[in-house]
């Protein structure tokens, strides 16, 4: 076994496009999943609420019920009999409800076989599948041609399938989940451990100055307006990069993010497809803007350094 994994490693190392292109093939499989925890992982929180309310409910109606003596009380229903994760219930049409056939799950061929229409009933299917499948193979295959095969590359690959993840659930739902970026702001801590992206110091630095500086962001807006400029989860997921990343880089994420927003929620305001005012998810931009660090910070610092 040891045996074929370094044969695997000296083949890899020797044919970079053989390994740039199976890193691509692998990606946008995982992608396809990456389409089911975008729609689903959602839904399982709001009924994982929901479920705490009923049950807090319940225990409230068996206490009414107790101190008055009589059940004159509806109580309340349990909300979702059914099981629902991301396995299952299998993939369906949302609209006819059949069952979508395994060759057809098969990433951006499957999509492009049905001609982005249900076999069964002909309901349009998004383009948002194959694009995030395309999208998610084309940042591991820029991962795999940066960092070739070696540890960065596994780690930077998890990384980008996590964003990915985020990105899309914070475009839905404008939510950045801890149950995915807590892990990861722990993950780069302890992968760091080892020097792998930034020195442990540097990185524990970032995790709280990343943290920190949006969080005192926050506030500041928040007394100056009366009104809350971004959310929770965006102060984590700067976390996320200054733990990966070190504290040197967060000053460089946060102006790429905060151009890239800029930019695009002009144009959306100019276009009106958004109304001034109206607030737009801020995670996608600090994702980018976080893996753009990753693999060119140092360059677009040093660059930047050099015009001064």
């Amino acid at each position: 076994m040891n045996e074929f994994i370094s044969l695997l490693g000296q083949s890899l190392n020797q044919s970079p496009w053989l390994f740039i292109t199976l890193s691509f093939i692998f990606a946008a499989t995982i992608g396809s999943f990456l389409n089911v925890v975008i729609h689903r992982f959602p839904v399982m929180m709001k009924r994982e609420w929901q479920q705490e309310c009923n049950q807090y409910l319940q225990e409230y109606h068996s206490e009414i019920v107790t101190q008055i003596g009589i059940d004159k009380l509806n109580k309340p229903i349990d909300a979702f009999p059914e099981k629902y994760n991301l396995v299952v219930p299998g993939s369906a049409c949302p609209k006819c409800k059949t069952a979508i056939k395994p060759w057809h799950n098969l990433p951006l061929l499957g999509w492009l076989m049905l001609k982005g229409k249900c076999a069964a009933c002909h309901a349009p299917i998004s383009a948002r599948y194959p694009i995030i499948e395309f999208v998610t193979g084309l940042l591991i295959a820029t991962l795999a041609w940066h960092f070739g095969p070696s540890w960065q590359f596994v780690f930077a690959s998890i990384l980008t399938f996590v964003l990915v993840a985020l990105t899309g659930i914070d475009l839905d739902e404008m939510l950045l989940p801890d149950q995915m970026t807590l892990p990861l702001l722990w993950l780069g801590l302890i992968i760091n451990l080892n020097h792998t992206f930034a020195s442990p110091t540097d990185a524990i630095i970032g995790a709280a100055a990343g943290y920190l500086s949006l969080w005192f962001i926050f506030w500041l807006f928040k007394i100056l307006t009366g009104k809350e400029g971004m959310g929770y989860g965006d102060f984590k997921l700067l976390a996320v990069f200054g733990a990966w990343l070190g504290w040197q880089m967060l000053p460089l994420v946060i102006l790429l993010s905060s151009l890239v927003g800029a930019v695009v929620g002009i144009t959306m305001i100019i276009s009106k497809r958004l109304k001034q005012g109206n607030p737009i998810p801020f995670g996608p931009y600090i994702a980018a803007a976080g893996w753009i660090a990753l693999l060119f910070g140092q360059q677009i610092v040093d660059w930047y350094l050099s015009t001064l």
